[in-house]
Parts: C-alpha cells; structure tokens; sequence
C-alpha cells in the first residue's frame, strides 16, 4: 500500500514538476522569485500589448495571453525559469496568417487568432501524447537562425510605419509611391518614437557598463535595465496626455482596452472549415514556438546544471495554449528576453511566474485605462530593440565559412521567409537541408589509407607520411553503406584499381561503418566478381557486430571467399603483405 502511495506521488511529481521545486522550497527561493517576478511583471505589460499589435489584433489579446498561460506552463513545465507568453517570432506568423485573402474571408482576426492558439495546442498535446520530443532535432539549427533573422527582418519593416506616424505602406518597387508616402510622416510621433529608442538604448550597454563600474549588484543592474520598456511606456504616455498629441497632433495610441480579468469561453469551436484553413499556419507556429521554447529553456537549465524535459515541454505548452485560447488569448511561446531577464534577476522556481501572474491579473483588473493613450511609436520602438538581436548575419556568415552546405541553408531560409513568406521559407529552409544531408551522405569521405611506421595506425595517405604496398589497396568508408552512396564508393574503388597490374588485394575497412543495406550488399557482391575478374581479392577489416550479424544472414561471406574478413587491419596486412 505505502509501496503505491510512493509511486503515485512519484507519478504525480513527473506530471506537476513543480511539486519537486517545492519541496525544498525556502525563503532565499522565495526571496529570488518575488524580485524576479515584479521584474518580469514589469516586462509583460508592455510585450504583451507589443506583441498583439505585431500581430495586428487588439491590446487585450496580448495581456490576455500573459495571464493564463503562464500559470498553466507553470504547473506543468519542465523549465523552472522560461517565461512563457506572447513572443515576436509568434506574433508576426499570427499577423501573416490573418492578412491572407483565404483567411480574412473567415470571421473575425480575433476569432481567428483564438482558433491558431487552440489548434496549436492541440497539435502540442498530440505530439506530447505519441512522444515526439525528438522532432525538434529535425529543424536544424541553420535553419532555425536564417528563420528567426528573416522573420526579424520582417517584424522590422512592418514597424516603421508606427515609428515615423506613416500608414501602412504597399508599394512593392514603386519609388513614386514611397514618396508620397513618406510626405505624410507625422513629427510628432516620429519625435517620440526617436524618444522611446534612445531611453532603450540608454538602459542596454552604456546604462549596464556604468552600473558596473559603480560596483553596483548585478541583480539590480537587471531591474535596473529591463525596467526600460515601462519607463517609456510611462514617459510617452504622459507626453501624449499633456501635450494632448492624440488629440491636436493625431498621434496613434493604443485606444480603448477591455478592463479586467479574461472571461473563459468556447464559442470558438464551431465552423470546421474555419478550423481547417487555418491548420496548416497552426502547425507551423506551435512547431516553431516549441523548438524556441525548447531551445530558450535549455540555456537556463544548462547554466544551473539542470534538465529539459522535452516531451513535458509539448505537454507544457500545448496546455498553456489551450489555455490561451480559451482565455481569449493569442498563441503563446517561451520569450527569450523575458526568460533571460527573469533567470538573471534571481528566479528559482515557476514561483516568480505566478507572482508575475498576480501582478498583471491586478494591472488588468483596475489600470487598464492608463493604457489607452500609450502610443504606438512606443510600442514599435520596444519590439525593434527586443527583434534586433534576433537579426544574425555575422552568425550566417560565419557558419557559411564553416561548413557551405549549412551557410546555403540559412541563407535560403533567410531569402525564402523575406521573398516567399513565413512558412514556405522555413519548408524551403528545411527542403534545402535534406538535400544538402542527402547529397553529403550520397558523396561519403573515403580515403586510402597506409601504415603509420613502426605503428599498427593507418591513416590517409593524402595527409601523413605513411607505409604503402603495391600488391595491397586500403581504403576505408567514413559512412554506413547505402543504396545513396554504393555506387560512389564503387565508382572510388574502380578508379583506384584500374590499370594497376600489381594489385592483388583491396582490403575495406569498415571501422566506421554501422549499417549496410540490402541494396549495398548486392553491390558489393558484384563489386567481388568483378575484382575477381581482375585477379583482385576483396576483403574485409574491424567489422563491426551489428554489421557482421547482417553479413552471416546473407550468403555475402561465401561470395567473398577466398577472401576474408580480418579483426584488425593490421592482421590483414601482415598475412597479405606477403
């Protein structure tokens, strides 16, 4: 009996992870997480009424989803700091699916919106129920980096109307029509959003350096600077009040918000052709929202030598959707500058999360109105300072110069997202990466190799002085053997031995091979007979268990013989050297 109380507690600590921070909860964690969570409390108002204008819905939607979803990822989240809730790479995949012709046919951008959450989380929590933690490893990190820098670059140009006070501009290549465009820029909001970008960039590094260099504590150093987005927000409101610039000067505000706390509904779910047009955008954010969630919490968890639960991560965000949407809120993700922001002010636990949680339900509830005349340059100039090191083209050229097949897969994904759009550039990113794998693994290192003197090591004879024989060709296949790459290898193996009248043997080592298909085996085998032919002996060396149990189920060995399969090259040369 006690034996099954101990396993459900066990169970039910591996479904909450929560209830394992709290048991050893205490005050110095208690103490971490109420600063880290008036900080981040701080950071969520303005990011969430940013991010929901990004994606061209009302404020609400934005605040909405910072209030559920948090509480519910920290219930059931893995990472004891992300800070989950509406996030930039999100809210501009939201705002291409809901400007599409197909879509905008389909009830209203909010409806819309709430359904994309749902959906998402749906397919979150199936994903969670099969156990495909693992598919974050099928988007490449090039990929990913060329997607986020496309999709900054987007999120970029879609604020500079709200920057300079300019309508939304469509003029494709159209000089004449950016002209006349630009005849309309409004002073007074190009002023404050000037304003807004200098009070951000004051609190990053020149704020953060001179802190320091006061010897100030580093956990003040983070309120200090991250309290940045608030004060603008303040300071140009109260620009606006004053001066009446909404008003006089017809400076964009944010307008009227709807005050207090969400109301849980699900009216949403009806109209199945609504629900089917907008899968397909649904999968691909909850997709990239988890890979970036997954990513984000793994250098926190890494930095306090913690651990990830990546099938607890679906489970985690899928609910935290589901809770978005019935909420009344927008698709929600793990923030990277909110999560950084919340580990580096001292959070221990998802405590600081409820406490930020608390702090918002109270900010909703009764300070709503304080929001309405917070201008749009503001908000615009908050999103292109948190999207600006999101732009990585000193890392796409880097990783050009490392390795070209992963530079052209960033640089195609970059180009596809800013030419084709959100979610064919990243299919055409990720298209470009298979091929490349494919090509790579249909195109294996092979080497010729020979005897280190003195030595039983063989290496490539392109890169070390070594020992050679002329009645002997080694050559060893850096790839497992399949129908990619069998007649490469064959194509090598011909060429080496053509016109060599002295050859006798050709010996493979097969150190780095694991996995021979059915495909290569056939080829091999007439590989034998041809070499036969030519009074050539193929044989085999530091073959590997998996592989040899498939060479004994085949009838590859009798083929082979006289030749032979050795353990260790070097027993195969001192016998055939001979």
């Amino acid at each position: 009996m006690m034996a099954s109380t101990q396993n459900n507690k066990t169970q039910l600590a591996h479904f909450f992870p929560i209830i394992s921070c709290l048991k050893h909860y205490n005050k110095q964690d208690f103490n971490g997480d109420i600063f880290a969570g008036i900080i981040t409390a701080i950071l969520l108002i303005p990011q969430g009424i940013a991010y929901a204008m990004l994606a061209g819905l009302p404020a609400q939607l934005g605040l909405y989803a910072s209030i559920l979803p948090p509480a519910v990822y920290a219930l059931l989240g893995s990472s004891r700091t992300l800070s989950v809730g509406p996030v930039s790479i999100a809210a501009i995949m939201i705002a291409s699916t809901l400007s599409s012709a197909e879509i905008m046919t389909f009830g209203s951008a909010v409806e819309n919106a709430i359904i994309l959450a749902a959906e998402g989380g749906l397919i979150l929590l199936l994903m969670a129920f099969f156990r495909m933690g693992g598919l974050v490893n099928f988007i490449s990190h090039p990929v990913l980096t060329g997607f986020t820098s496309g999709a900054a670059i987007l999120i970029l140009f879609s604020q500079v109307s709200h920057l300079l006070g300019l309508p939304k501009i469509h003029c494709a290549i159209d000089l004449d029509c950016y002209s006349a465009s630009f005849q309309q820029l409004n002073i007074f909001t190009l002023g404050l959003g000037m304003l807004c970008l200098f009070i951000l960039f004051f609190f990053g590094s020149p704020l953060i350096s001179f802190l320091k260099y006061l010897k100030v504590k580093q956990a003040y150093i983070t309120a200090i600077s991250k309290s940045s987005p608030l004060l603008v927000i303040i300071i140009s409101t109260a620009l606006v009040t004053i001066y009446q610039l909404a008003d006089i000067q017809q400076v964009a505000v944010v307008g009227k918000i709807q005050s207090g706390l969400p109301d849980i509904s699900f009216t949403f779910i009806h109209n199945f052709p609504q629900w089917k047009a907008l899968l397909p955008s649904a999968i691909f954010i909850a997709i990239i929202a988890y890979v970036e969630s997954v990513a984000i919490a793994k250098v926190t968890a890494n930095l306090r030598n913690q651990s990830i639960d990546p099938n607890q991560e679906l489970l985690a965000l899928g609910a935290a959707n589901l809770a978005s949407s019935i909420s009344g809120g927008m698709s929600v993700a793990g923030g990277f500058s909110r999560t950084m922001v919340t580990f580096s002010a001292g959070a221990r636990t998802q405590i600081a999360m409820v406490i930020a949680v608390i702090l918002l339900c109270f900010a909703v509830s009764f300070f709503t109105h304080q929001f309405t005349l917070i201008p749009k340059a503001a908000l615009a100039a908050i999103i292109l300072v948190a999207i600006a090191p999101l732009i990585k083209f000193r890392e796409i050229i880097s990783t050009w110069k490392y390795d070209k097949a992963d530079g052209m897969a960033e640089v195609a994904t970059l180009f596809g997202v800013l030419i084709l759009g959100i979610e064919e550039g990243i299919a055409f990113g990720i298209l470009i990466t298979i091929l490349c794998y494919l090509r790579r693994t249909s195109h294996p290192h092979i080497a010729v190799v020979g005897r280190i003197p003195h030595s039983e090591h063989f290496r490539n004879i392109k890169r070390h002085d070594v020992e050679t024989w002329k009645n002997i060709l080694l050559i060893r296949v850096d790839e497992n053997i399949s129908f990619a790459n069998i007649s490469y290898i064959i194509n090598f193996i011909d060429q080496e031995t053509h016109h060599n009248n002295e050859l006798k043997h050709v010996i493979l080592i097969f150190s780095s091979v694991s996995h021979i298909d059915r495909t290569a085996f056939e080829a091999l085998e007439n590989l034998i007979t041809s070499l036969k032919k030519q009074s050539i002996l193929l044989h085999l060396t530091e073959v590997k268990g998996p592989v040899m149990d498939k060479l004994l189920q085949t009838d590859f060995l009798n083929h082979l013989k006289p030749g032979k399969v050795f353990f260790q090259t070097i027993d195969a040369v001192k016998q055939l050297k001979k």
